[in-house]
């Protein structure tokens, strides 16, 4: 993880501000109070967010509402960008908004999602995901004075941090939950136990269970005889009734069919006098029509003459269209006549010649036209009479036609008629021999009648004998039922015994079980404390020992740079820094204040080694944070910091120092400056 850029907005004593981190190592530089401090405070902000001790109002500027970090860096070549926001709501000053942009594909969510993604980035173990950032602060970024804090702490609070920053606490936690567990599991033995004591009351109990059985199947196997022979008596009963109703079905049939053959024998009957009737209607038609004449010629002349008088009736209409025409003619006549005489009334100039026209010359031309209107009248009234007169004539025409047409329809009605006597003759002759064969089918029809109700008469003793078989097979049958009960109240019983049989065999089958799991989990409960107990506590005190040997090594090495020659230092069982000079052990009270920031300094990187070597695939390897490592160093221990800062292979470290000598040992210098209470970066 490399840093690259941060955009504060009223976080402590920033109101706007924007600062790049190049790669390389950087100095925060300032005086003591200027907001370097804050700047390391906002980038923890911003990559976990508010931890559960921390409040917003630490972050956000006094008198201020709201407040953002804008955290811009770079993991394995993703460009990665993390905004949050804090708000004061009330008295109260909490986290508002987060999000995250994954080379510029943005998610926003809550703000532990937001934690959880960038814990993922970082490839932080999943058990240090619920922890206080305990990894990133001893990898990457621990406020000096807390390290010391850490020195001063006692043995056990020290170790127990410890065991939480190298993961190593996972053993006290099985250790405790071995306890825990195994005295579970001796509090479920014993209830388990007690579970067991009535397993031989329950063996009896089945043995009576299971004699009780051979009793009842044995009274079953009586009945179930008994009913065998009530089932054979019903049986046999049930077969007479069903002879019995056998016959009555037969008689019913019988009925049946004299109904049906009294209803075809009505049928015919009706069609016998419906027959007849046709027949007499037939020979009075033919009789009427034999009246009838028809004569051939008559009605050929009555045709022409009709075709004579449509010809007529043609002549007629053309005619009278001719002097419709000519009317129509003598109209456009008028009209024009009409037009050229008002046309000359108001004509002043001639059109032709220029010439004025006077009213001699209009007069002579009013007439001609009068003439010729004159005429035109006379033709037109002339043609009017002749026109009415062909009118006449046609309208006489035709009222002779129309009677000419009823005399035809006439003579054409008698023609069918005469024609249809033949036909009708011809269907007498059908009627009739249908008629002889409906009088045979009435009489076959009646004697079958009196042979159906000389055979139903035959079939009328079953009647009584049905009823009294229906009886006898309803008083059977209440038997069979009663025996049926009594066999299923046995079958119930026995069926009851044998559930009881079975959930008891059950019970012992589960006594059994429980026993095997008693067993089993005495044999955990040995090897839980026993066994395993053991080895977990041999496999932490190892593990610690190994930690605490490569530790003490780091930690006597960066010593020995930061501290003058004389003094050398390691760490106890406990990992307490024991200095000591020429084989005496020296107090860390008595050390100056410049030897206790040294002894801080070289635990805080030493420790940075440790983890970072235990923990290789963390993402924050390539990055180291030191505020003020040099508080109260001498001239000599400060000429030291070059030796230190060159032996950190980090691709990014930053030191916060209002140390000036401190410039000449970095690559880049970021000043910062307080100018009425808002810190700024100088130019």
């Amino acid at each position: 993880m490399l840093l690259k850029k941060i955009k504060l907005k009223n976080i402590r004593s920033y109101e706007e501000q924007e600062i790049e981190f190049p790669a390389g190592s950087i100095l925060l530089s300032g005086d003591i109070g200027t907001g370097k401090t804050s700047v390391l405070l906002a980038v923890e902000f911003a990559l976990f967010g508010l931890q559960p001790t921390q409040r917003g109002s630490s972050l956000l500027k006094g008198g201020k509402r709201e407040g953002s970090v804008m955290l811009e860096l770079e993991i394995d070549g993703k460009n990665i960008i993390i905004e949050r926001t804090l708000k004061k709501e009330g008295k109260s000053i909490g986290q508002d908004s987060a999000s995250i942009s994954i080379d510029n594909e943005k998610f926003e969510g809550s703000v532990t999602e937001i934690k959880n993604r960038v814990l993922k980035l970082l490839n932080y173990p999943s058990e240090f995901v619920k922890k206080t950032n305990l990894l990133y602060k001893f990898t990457v970024y621990t406020p000096q004075e807390e390290m010391k804090q850490i020195i001063l702490e006692k043995a056990e609070e020290r170790l127990n941090t410890l065991r939480h920053i190298f993961g190593v606490d996972r053993y006290k936690r099985i250790e405790g939950n071995v306890n825990i567990f195994t005295s579970k599991l001796r509090d479920e033995i014993r209830t388990k136990e007690g579970q067991l004591i009535d397993i031989e009351e329950i063996n009896k109990n089945l043995g009576e269970k299971k004699e009780k059985i051979s009793l009842l199947q044995k009274n079953l196997e009586k009945e179930n005889k008994i009913l065998g022979e009530k089932e054979e008596q019903r049986k046999k009963i049930e077969k007479e009734t069903r002879e019995a109703e056998g016959k009555i079905k037969e008689r019913e049939n019988l009925e049946k069919e004299k109904e049906k053959a009294n209803f075809i024998l009505a049928n015919k009957k009706d069609s016998f006098f419906e027959l007849k009737g046709q027949i007499e209607k037939l020979a009075r038609e033919i009789e009427e029509g034999k009246k009838l004449e028809f004569d051939e010629g008559k009605f050929q002349d009555i045709v022409k003459e009709i075709t004579k008088s449509k010809g007529q009736e043609r002549e007629l209409q053309e005619k009278i269209m001719n002097l419709n025409s000519k009317l129509n003619s003598f109209a456009e006549r008028k009209k024009e006549a009409l037009q050229l005489q008002d046309k000359i009334g108001r004509l002043k100039i001639c059109p032709t010649c220029l010439q004025e026209v006077n009213e001699a010359y209009k007069n002579n031309i009013f007439q001609k036209i009068s003439s010729e209107l004159g005429i035109i009248a006379k033709e037109t009234e002339e043609i009017e009479k002749q026109k009415s007169l062909l009118r006449e004539n046609l309208e006489n025409l035709r009222k002779t036609a129309e009677g000419l047409e009823e005399k035809k329809s006439e003579e054409e009605i008698k023609k069918i008629k005469l024609q249809n006597i033949k036909e009708k003759q011809e269907r007498a002759e059908e009627l009739e021999k249908k008629k002889k064969q409906i009088e045979t089918d009435i009489e076959i029809v009646s004697g079958h009648i009196k042979t159906l109700e000389q055979s139903i008469l035959q079939f009328a003793k079953f009647v009584e004998l049905f009823e009294k078989k229906q009886q006898e097979l309803e008083g059977g049958k209440l038997e069979e039922r009663k025996q049926e009960i009594k066999v299923a109240e046995i079958k119930k019983e026995i069926f009851m015994v044998e559930e009881q049989i079975s959930d008891i065999e059950k019970k012992i089958q589960e006594k059994k079980q429980l026993k095997k799991k008693v067993d089993y989990l005495k044999e955990l409960e040995d090897w839980l404390s026993g066994k395993f107990l053991n080895l977990i506590l041999f496999t932490e005190k190892n593990v610690m020992l190994k930690l605490r040997e490569e530790f003490s090594k780091l930690f006597s090495e960066w010593f020995s740079v930061l501290v003058p020659e004389g003094l050398s230092a390691r760490l106890d069982e406990q990992f307490s820094p024991i200095i000591e000079q020429q084989d005496y052990e020296l107090s860390y009270d008595y050390l100056s204040g410049g030897e206790r920031t040294a002894v801080a300094l070289a635990y805080r990187l030493s420790l940075n080694q440790v983890i970072n070597s235990l923990l290789s695939k963390i993402k924050t390897r390539d990055l180291i944070i030191l505020d003020e490592p040099t508080d109260g160093f001498s001239e000599s221990q400060l000429d030291k910091m070059r030796d230190v800062l060159s032996q950190l292979k980090v691709q990014q470290l930053i030191l916060v120092s209002h140390e000036a000598k401190i410039e000449s040992f970095v690559e880049n210098i970021i000043k910062f400056k307080k100018e009425a209470g808002v810190t700024k970066v100088e130019k």
